[in-house]
Protein backbone atom coordinates (compact mmCIF):
# COMPACT_ATOMS: atom_id res chain seq x y z
CA UNK A 1 0.00 0.00 0.00
CA UNK A 2 1.16 3.40 -1.12
CA UNK A 3 0.31 6.75 0.21
CA UNK A 4 -0.32 9.47 -2.24
CA UNK A 5 -0.91 13.24 -0.64
CA UNK A 6 -1.34 15.17 -3.83
CA UNK A 7 -4.71 12.13 -4.54
CA UNK A 8 -5.22 12.98 -0.63
CA UNK A 9 -5.69 16.02 -0.58
CA UNK A 10 -7.89 15.88 -4.08
CA UNK A 11 -10.03 13.51 -2.51
CA UNK A 12 -10.53 15.65 0.46
CA UNK A 13 -11.41 18.59 -2.19
CA UNK A 14 -14.17 16.82 -3.92
CA UNK A 15 -15.22 15.76 -1.04
CA UNK A 16 -15.75 18.94 -0.04
CA UNK A 17 -17.26 20.40 -3.06
CA UNK A 18 -19.81 17.09 -3.19
CA UNK A 19 -20.76 17.89 0.30
CA UNK A 20 -21.44 21.66 -0.33
CA UNK A 21 -23.37 20.53 -3.97
CA UNK A 22 -25.25 17.70 -1.03
CA UNK A 23 -26.20 20.77 1.03
CA UNK A 24 -26.33 24.17 -0.47
CA UNK A 25 -27.79 22.96 -3.82
CA UNK A 26 -31.32 21.73 -5.54
CA UNK A 27 -31.36 22.45 -8.94
CA UNK A 28 -32.18 20.30 -11.89
CA UNK A 29 -27.89 19.83 -13.36
CA UNK A 30 -25.63 20.36 -10.79
CA UNK A 31 -26.56 18.29 -7.53
CA UNK A 32 -27.96 15.05 -10.08
CA UNK A 33 -25.14 15.29 -13.18
CA UNK A 34 -22.14 17.29 -12.03
CA UNK A 35 -22.26 15.53 -8.57
CA UNK A 36 -22.69 12.04 -10.22
CA UNK A 37 -20.15 12.87 -12.06
CA UNK A 38 -17.84 14.12 -9.71
CA UNK A 39 -18.93 11.01 -7.48
CA UNK A 40 -16.67 8.76 -9.79
CA UNK A 41 -13.70 11.36 -9.47
CA UNK A 42 -14.04 10.75 -5.57
CA UNK A 43 -13.59 7.29 -5.36
CA UNK A 44 -11.01 7.39 -8.05
CA UNK A 45 -9.20 9.50 -6.41
CA UNK A 46 -9.42 7.84 -3.06
CA UNK A 47 -8.25 4.81 -4.92
CA UNK A 48 -5.25 6.42 -6.48
CA UNK A 49 -4.40 7.73 -2.56
CA UNK A 50 -4.12 4.01 -1.15
CA UNK A 51 -3.15 1.77 -4.15
CA UNK A 52 -0.47 1.92 -6.09
CA UNK A 53 -2.78 1.40 -9.19
CA UNK A 54 -2.39 3.14 -12.95
CA UNK A 55 -4.87 5.41 -13.82
CA UNK A 56 -6.78 2.94 -16.38
CA UNK A 57 -7.64 -0.10 -13.44
CA UNK A 58 -8.29 2.50 -10.66
CA UNK A 59 -11.24 4.68 -13.37
CA UNK A 60 -12.68 1.54 -13.88
CA UNK A 61 -12.80 0.07 -10.31
CA UNK A 62 -14.66 3.35 -10.11
CA UNK A 63 -17.17 3.35 -12.70
CA UNK A 64 -17.70 -0.42 -11.02
CA UNK A 65 -18.64 1.01 -7.66
CA UNK A 66 -20.82 3.77 -9.24
CA UNK A 67 -22.72 1.57 -11.95
CA UNK A 68 -22.54 -1.25 -8.99
CA UNK A 69 -24.59 1.13 -7.04
CA UNK A 70 -26.77 2.22 -9.35
CA UNK A 71 -27.81 -1.37 -10.12
CA UNK A 72 -28.61 -1.71 -6.67
CA UNK A 73 -31.05 1.23 -6.71
CA UNK A 74 -32.85 -0.73 -9.35
CA UNK A 75 -33.16 -3.64 -7.26
CA UNK A 76 -33.77 -1.38 -3.87
CA UNK A 77 -31.12 -3.14 -2.01
CA UNK A 78 -31.74 -0.30 0.50
CA UNK A 79 -35.13 -1.58 1.38
CA UNK A 80 -33.48 -5.47 1.38
CA UNK A 81 -31.32 -4.83 3.64
CA UNK A 82 -33.74 -3.13 5.73
CA UNK A 83 -31.19 0.65 5.26
CA UNK A 84 -34.21 3.14 4.17
CA UNK A 85 -34.03 5.09 7.47
CA UNK A 86 -30.36 5.44 7.32
CA UNK A 87 -29.55 9.14 6.25
CA UNK A 88 -26.31 8.21 5.84
CA UNK A 89 -27.37 5.41 3.42
CA UNK A 90 -29.47 7.41 1.31
CA UNK A 91 -26.87 10.29 1.22
CA UNK A 92 -24.12 7.27 0.28
CA UNK A 93 -26.57 4.71 -2.03
CA UNK A 94 -29.14 7.20 -3.30
CA UNK A 95 -32.51 5.68 -4.24
CA UNK A 96 -33.81 5.78 -7.86
CA UNK A 97 -32.45 4.20 -10.50
CA UNK A 98 -31.69 6.36 -13.50
CA UNK A 99 -30.13 5.49 -16.50
CA UNK A 100 -29.03 8.55 -17.19
CA UNK A 101 -26.63 8.55 -14.21
CA UNK A 102 -24.39 5.64 -16.03
CA UNK A 103 -23.51 8.46 -18.55
CA UNK A 104 -22.90 11.04 -16.14
CA UNK A 105 -20.89 8.39 -13.89
CA UNK A 106 -18.85 7.44 -17.34
CA UNK A 107 -18.25 10.89 -18.12
CA UNK A 108 -16.85 11.50 -14.52
CA UNK A 109 -14.42 8.35 -15.20
CA UNK A 110 -13.70 9.69 -18.60
CA UNK A 111 -12.74 13.36 -17.20
CA UNK A 112 -10.57 11.79 -14.51
CA UNK A 113 -8.94 9.68 -17.19
CA UNK A 114 -8.23 12.95 -19.16
CA UNK A 115 -6.74 14.71 -16.36
CA UNK A 116 -4.64 12.61 -15.88
CA UNK A 117 -3.18 12.29 -19.06
CA UNK A 118 -2.68 15.47 -19.36
CA UNK A 119 -0.97 15.88 -15.76
CA UNK A 120 1.14 13.15 -16.57
CA UNK A 121 1.91 15.11 -20.30
CA UNK A 122 2.93 18.29 -18.15
CA UNK A 123 4.90 16.53 -15.85
CA UNK A 124 7.22 14.58 -19.07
Amino acid sequence: MVFRWGYALATAAVFCIELAIAIFLNDPLIRPHVGDALAVILVYLGLRTILPWRPLPAALTALGVAFAIELGQLFHIRDLLDLSDSALVRFTLGGVFDVKDLVFYTAGAILALVVEAARRERIA
